[in-house]
């Protein structure tokens, strides 16, 4: 069946894209924030060109991820919680102020920030904060409009300026951080240690799902995306379960148009456990699907087998295990071996290693790797008080 034809492209009020091009010259610290709106409007090649023409700092939302690639040297990704804190002025592509980005409020945000609204949605405009200026229309197009508005008078934000050193030094700072992560040698893994080996084999041209706790969270922040439209996570409700449904369409979609490409799908345990029985579906259909559960026992955190027989020395599970924990050690792969998949157990990076090496290479069955983790492990230390990050994680999960 053809599709139906696209909607016309609207575009911005002139008179608002010269204000808001006033506004981005005037601003002391811009930051540009890339949401997956912008990666729908395939304004990639339009978006790069501001960032690069005008030096201007940006941060993708996930699935905003892509749009300009994460290793490119503008994005400040690794300062996310200092830029988004001491931005005086922040142009949203597509980006909505919802709980992935603390609803544009105070103490994460300045609070007298300027944000200005790039959206096709006009229910979208103003939702949680009043945008200074809002530009209503097709995101690549407005931003073309930008473009031209702001070539008028040539400029661009100083790179070398004390906005840019503080962005590069905390950058800085957390890559050290989290590498030190990485490299730790303790068994059981952390979550970097994982993503680390996870992210050195990944093919750039991939797609990546991603669903659950820490494990989207951190996922997020160290499996890098080069090309727009290729990640999918969560999103927007924060509803777990939908990572095998969109790891299965988008190997239908990538079997029919770029044959060769691999779809990786990074589950938590829990979050693999709302649709875990898909894998059948996987297994059907022979879908270039590798599956990699990052397993802690638990949702954000568990226990390992012997605290867990200790408990049950004292009371049925019923009454002494957290809602929290999860059997510990259970053998997910075990799932896809019942279908006639490929299944692997892991417990050290080079097992981790070697089972992603093969399961890439065998392009005629899908896999799934269940890698086990320390189950007290945890995001490094974040820059906000334990209250803020709380109300965070019960509006993802009052979502579920």
């Amino acid at each position: 069946m053809e599709r139906c034809m696209s909607p016309p492209i609207s575009m911005a009020e002139t008179s608002a894209v010269c204000t808001a091009a006033s506004v981005i010259r005037n601003a002391k610290q811009p930051l540009l924030i890339i949401g997956k709106g912008a990666a729908y409007a395939h304004a990639e090649e339009s978006i790069k060109k501001l960032v690069e023409q005008y030096k201007l700092p940006f941060l993708p939302t996930p699935m905003g991820k892509g749009v300009v690639p994460d290793n490119h040297p503008y994005c400040v990704g690794a300062a996310r919680s200092r830029a988004l804190q001491f931005a005086d002025v922040i142009v949203l592509f597509g980006a909505r102020l919802n709980w992935i980005l603390h609803f544009g409020l105070p103490p994460r945000y300045q609070p007298d920030v300027k944000f200005i609204q790039v959206d096709i949605c006009a229910e979208e405009l103003g939702n949680n904060v009043k945008p200074a200026v809002t530009l209503l229309g097709n995101i690549h197009a407005v931003t073309k409009q930008l473009l031209e508005e702001l070539d008028k008078t040539p400029w661009q934000y100083p790179p070398e300026s004390k906005w840019w050193k503080t962005l590069r030094e905390k950058m800085k700072s957390n890559e050290a951080a989290s590498k030190e992560l990485a490299s730790k040698k303790s068994l059981p893994m952390n979550y970097y240690t994982v993503f680390y080996h996870v992210q050195e084999q990944l093919p750039r041209d991939c797609f990546v799902v991603s669903e659950g706790a820490n494990t989207m969270d951190i996922g997020r922040t160290v499996l890098q995306n080069y090309l727009p439209r290729h990640r999918l996570d969560a999103g927007t409700f924060g509803t777990m379960g939908v990572g095998l449904g969109f790891a299965i369409a988008a190997a239908v979609v990538a079997k029919d148009r770029s044959p060769g490409q691999w779809i990786i799908c990074v589950e938590g345990d829990s979050a693999f456990g709302f649709s875990g029985m898909e894998v059948e579906t996987i297994c059907r259909y022979n879908l270039p699907i590798i599956l990699l559960v990052v397993n802690n026992n638990g949702i954000y955190q568990g226990f390992d087998t012997d605290t867990w027989k200790e408990m049950l020395k004292f009371q049925d599970a019923t009454a002494v295990v957290p809602p929290m924990c999860l059997l510990p050690n259970s053998h997910y792969e075990q799932v896809m071996t019942a279908f006639g998949g490929k299944g692997y157990f892991v417990q050290t990076p080079e097992e981790l290693q070697k089972s992603l090496r093969q399961s890439l290479a065998d392009t005629n069955k899908p896999s799934l790797i269940n890698i086990m983790i320390e189950p007290q492990a945890t995001r490094k230390a974040q820059p906000f008080p334990a209250w803020i990050r709380r109300s965070v994680v019960a509006t993802k999960h009052a979502a579920c």
